[in-house]
Parts: structure tokens; C-alpha cells; sequence
């Protein structure tokens, strides 16, 4: 069965965009995953199919209507995916969460604007809040393009050599190792000699070394959590 991706968003031309490029767009032709693509405006209310008000109790900005995001879900998205709403107040996004949702049948999207969508619908279908940041963007179609090229290279058969997937960052809970190919001198900056001794269990052992230095020294919250499932 195809892993699919169904996104409902009231700016359907930003799609593809990048998951069209690279290893998402090489695996969407080779029909790996499939991406489908609702325009929440065909179900807004009224001659200028409304999707919005204002927010109830006072506030800057608008609100994606309940009543429009539950017809628009009810008539999209499958029963049987999760359903995901990118939001600054959701979960944060992470390696773990990544590799949850690959190894499902597909996920459902839903895309907010302005203020966000109103809260009942949240409730009503259980939708599950992620946060790719703590910063604004304008939408989630953005969010949703980084959650889905960071999923779909996880799929079989996407990336060519399977075990890049085990040495990447935050595969291990750490962060990868420095990386070095040709030329071994470039401005007067040499290729560490230990990459290039031949001796593998020297280099693996240097690897691990440099990825938990650097863990360290960018990211020690990864350490304490590394500590933790210890």
C-alpha cells in the first residue's frame, strides 16, 4: 500500500513545491508516497465561500471556522490516518515523531492561517498539535513541507543506501560527526589523518567521539535526555 500524505490548505498552488525536487519528488514519481492536495475554500460559506471570523471574546487577526474545517474533514481526509494541525503551541517536532508517523498508512494535514482554527474542531477529531519551532510562520503549508521531506526519506526504498539512515543526526540521540571528502587539503585545512589511517575501528571511535563533543557543546539538553533512557 502506497504511504499517502492528504493536505487541506487555502493555498493549494504551494504544492508540490519542494516535495517535487530530490528524494520526495523521486519517490512521488515512482508512486513510493502520494500527495493530495484540498482547497479549504471549496468549502467556505456563502458567494465568497467564507472560511473565517473573528476571534470570540475580542483579539487581533481571524479564525478558521469549526464548522468549515469539520465539512472539509469529513469529506477529505480517511478515517483511518492520524490528523495533524501545525501549530507555536503544539508538541515540538523531533527524529522520534519523524519516525512514528513513517511507519503509518499516511497522514492527514490540516494547514491554519491567521489566529489559527477554532478550538472544538481540535477537540471533536482529536487532531494532534505539532510545532516545527518556537517562531510564526505565515501558514502551515511551510511546516508541512518540512514535516513531509523529513518523513518521506524515511520510506523503504526512498533513500538509495538504507544505512545512511542509522549515522545521521539525532539517530542515536546525538548529533552526527563532522564530515570530510576530497580534496585532503583545501586552503590550508587538512582532512583529519585519522579518516584517512584505514583503520575502521580508530575512525568509529573518532566519530563517536566528535558527535558527543559536539552534542555537548550545541545541544546538551540531547545528553540529558540521552541520560534519562539510560
Amino acid at each position: 500500500m502506497t504511504w499517502s500524505a492528504d493536505v487541506l490548505t487555502l493555498y493549494p498552488e504551494m504544492f508540490p513545491g519542494p516535495l517535487g525536487k530530490s528524494l520526495s519528488g523521486k519517490a512521488l514519481k515512482k508512486g513510493i508516497w502520494s500527495l493530495n492536495i484540498y482547497d479549504l475554500k471549496e468549502y467556505g460559506l456563502g458567494p465568497h465561500r467564507s472560511v473565517d471570523e473573528k476571534p470570540s471574546g475580542g483579539g487581533p487577526g481571524m479564525v478558521l471556522r469549526a464548522d468549515v474545517i469539520d465539512t472539509a474533514i469529513n469529506n477529505c481526509f480517511k478515517k483511518d490516518r492520524p490528523l495533524i494541525y501545525f501549530s507555536p503551541k503544539g508538541r515540538p517536532l523531533n527524529q522520534d515523531t519523524i519516525e512514528k508517523f513513517s511507519s503509518t498508512k499516511g497522514v492527514s494535514i490540516i494547514c491554519g492561517h491567521f489566529e489559527g482554527i477554532d478550538q472544538r474542531v481540535i477537540d471533536l477529531h482529536d487532531i494532534e498539535e505539532i510545532s516545527i519551532g518556537d517562531y510564526i510562520l505565515s501558514g502551515g503549508e511551510i511546516a508541512t513541507i518540512v514535516f513531509l521531506d523529513s518523513l518521506v526519506r524515511l520510506l523503504p526504498d526512498v533513500l538509495g543506501n538504507n544505512n545512511s539512515k542509522k549515522i545521521e543526526t539525532f539517530t542515536d540521540g546525538l548529533l552526527e560527526y563532522p564530515q570530510y571528502t576530497k580534496p585532503n587539503e583545501f586552503k590550508g585545512m587538512k582532512i583529519p589523518d585519522i579518516l584517512l589511517s584505514g583503520n575502521h575501528k580508530v575512525i568509529k571511535e573518532w566519530q563517536k567521539n566528535q558527535a558527543l563533543s559536539l552534542t555537548k557543546l550545541r545541544r546538551p539538553d540531547l545528553i540529558d535526555k540521552k541520560k534519562d533512557k539510560i
